[in-house]
């Protein structure tokens, strides 16, 4: 009998990369190509002072892009916020995301307020984690379509 040891651990490098190795072998057994994350984003200035960002990942194989586009990231700060510049940036990225030939964009947002600047961006919910934040608020998923389907 083969006996099994559990060790509570990170990964080696050579051990992530089998782990890699095997989810490709498993996709390409149901005929997923490998897929590369490329980063694509808008940076906002104020002269040379940051002022905020949107940013996320596309996944592209031999054949093109996926159909879908994970928003990772999008911040304005405080002081600059309530001045367009979080639905004008989000826009620029969707924009550039559709010239791309992808279909649909989606994050992960608060729900004590992140998820209502979505809504008012044509987002719609598509999961609700309930009590993510110690606060007791939730954590939305967020889905758009980029370009109007059937």
């Amino acid at each position: 009998m083969d006996e099994f040891v559990f060790v509570e651990r990170d990964m080696t490098g050579a051990e992530y990369a089998q782990e890699i190795a095997g989810f490709t072998q498993h996709g390409l057994e149901y005929a997923n190509l490998p897929e590369e994350p490329e980063r694509h984003g808008f940076v906002v200035l104020e002269g040379e002072i940051f002022v905020g960002a949107a940013s996320g990942l596309a996944y592209r194989s031999e054949e093109g892009y996926s159909k879908w586009f994970y928003l990772s990231d999008l911040f304005i700060e405080k002081a600059y916020r309530g001045r367009g510049l979080g639905t004008d940036v989000l826009a620029r990225l969707e924009q550039k995301v559709a010239s791309l030939g992808i279909a649909y964009i989606w994050t992960w947002t608060a729900g004590y307020d992140g998820y209502q600047f979505y809504l008012k961006q044509n987002y719609e919910i598509f999961a609700e984690l309930e009590n993510w934040y110690h606060s007791g608020h939730s954590r939305f998923g967020m889905r758009k379509a980029l370009t109007k389907t059937g």
